[in-house]
């Protein structure tokens, strides 16, 4: 007589604790005790199923299955998403206003983009030049709050862009914080939300114009399925979400740095500035470095997968960084190897980055493609526009912090044009 199999179910009483200790590793750990894919336990108070891998990733998209409605904590809304913006849509609205940003995140902006952060990093080397050190994390985190705010068409004075930089960067940083650190979060948005609900108001009654291809346009004058007119305050939410996306990649960038740095033999095959060699780098830092960890939705309705039942309402987490290491998709995960990119063929769910499943559809990250470009640009003027020292410094970075970034933001000293 068989014995049905039993999926796991983690012991504690609550693992809420375990989740702010062990971060990205989570549900990783537990993956690898109960040496299963799914297991369920409990957070803040309620029953989760928690799952990684291919196959995980892709019941987890099937819109028939999951929603994202409620899946997302007010306090991660408060902090990084803004309440009620797009990640928390499903259905035809979603898609529809997904739509909006897609048409914001074409090849021609993504190259716009790319082409703006290459001149504004080339014009900082003057100054660079003059100074005993940078914190390039710092350096980086402005440069992109000008190069975002100048392509969207956003009016940001040179005063403001330090403090808008760094309100950007507090939204990111807070989201997986508890204590001071989250209320910083939440007070940077509210200021954020503030400002640029001002600006949409002002193109609104005409004190401010701007070009109709600009994203500020785009978000100010969109209608949503029902023909409505967002009001300013969601217009200046669902702004945010194209302005605050691009401000992180200087994480990206930073964990860039980190892996020339950790890896030079890597770096000597970056010289020629060879496109697809820097794009193979890229996806490798995307892949291997910690950035999103988890995922979050609930079931729409009642189901059985992998003999693991799923009750309507219940939240599901998807591991991210765990798919990205998962040693059934990729050889050696845990070494950097951007090789493993040179004739890689794209898939939807087993490379999840910035999310999975198709991006017009579904709720992938639809600005991953200037994710990518961006880096490129970046790493080309680190490896063929730039010379510097890195000195003594801790890069290390905590696998128990969400998100997290190497201590020091990667100091660079010493730096020089290349000739």
């Amino acid at each position: 007589m068989s014995t049905k199999k039993q999926v796991p179910h983690d012991k504690s009483l609550d693992n809420t604790i375990d989740l702010l200790k062990e971060g990205y590793l989570f549900i990783r750990n537990r993956v690898d005790k109960y040496q299963s894919d799914i297991f369920e336990t409990h957070l803040l108070g309620q029953k989760v199923i928690c799952m990684t891998g291919e196959e995980s990733a892709k019941i987890f998209y099937n819109p028939e299955l999951f929603y994202r409605k409620d899946a997302t904590p007010k306090r991660v809304q408060k902090t990084l998403f803004g309440v009620g913006a797009i990640q928390s849509m499903d259905g035809e609205a979603h898609i529809h206003r997904k739509n909006l940003f897609m048409s914001l995140m074409t090849p021609s902006y993504q190259n716009q983009l790319a082409k703006l952060m290459m001149d504004k990093l080339l014009d900082s080397i003057k100054v660079w030049e003059n100074k005993e050190q940078i914190i390039l994390f710092d350096e980086v985190n402005e440069i992109l709050c000008r190069v975002v705010c100048q392509w969207a068409g956003v009016p940001l004075k040179e005063s403001e862009v330090k403090e808008r930089a760094e309100d950007f960067s507090l939204m990111v940083d807070s989201f997986g914080a508890v204590g001071p650190k989250h209320w910083k979060g939440r007070r940077a948005r509210i200021r954020t939300e503030e400002w640029i609900k001002g600006i949409i108001e002002d193109v609104r009654s005409g004190n401010i114009k701007v070009e109709e291809d600009s994203a500020l346009y785009a978000m100010t004058f969109y209608r949503d399925i029902d023909k409505n007119q967002l009001d300013s305050h969601m217009a200046g939410i669902e702004l945010i979400n194209v302005l605050r996306p691009v401000v992180a990649i200087s994480t990206f960038i930073v964990f860039e740095a980190l892996a020339l740095h950790e890896y030079p033999q890597s770096k000597d095959k970056l010289l020629s500035g060879d496109k697809d060699k820097l794009k193979m780098f890229v996806q490798e830092v995307r892949r291997y470095y910690p950035f999103t960890p988890l995922l979050g939705a609930r079931v729409k309705k009642d189901f059985i997968w992998n003999e693991c039942e799923f009750k309507e309402g219940m939240l599901v987490l998807l591991d991210v960084y765990g798919i990205n290491h998962d040693p059934r998709i990729w050889n050696n995960p845990d070494k950097f190897c951007p090789e493993r990119f040179r004739e890689r063929n794209d898939n939807l769910f087993d490379f999840i980055p910035q999310g999975g499943s198709n991006p017009a559809k579904g709720h992938r990250c639809p600005g991953e493609g200037i994710t990518i470009e961006i880096m490129k640009a970046s790493l080309d003027f680190l490896v063929n526009k730039i010379e510097y020292d890195v000195p003594n410094q801790n890069l290390s970075y905590s696998m128990a912090k969400i998100p997290t970034l190497p201590e020091s933001k990667f100091i660079i000293s010493n730096i020089r044009r290349k000739s």
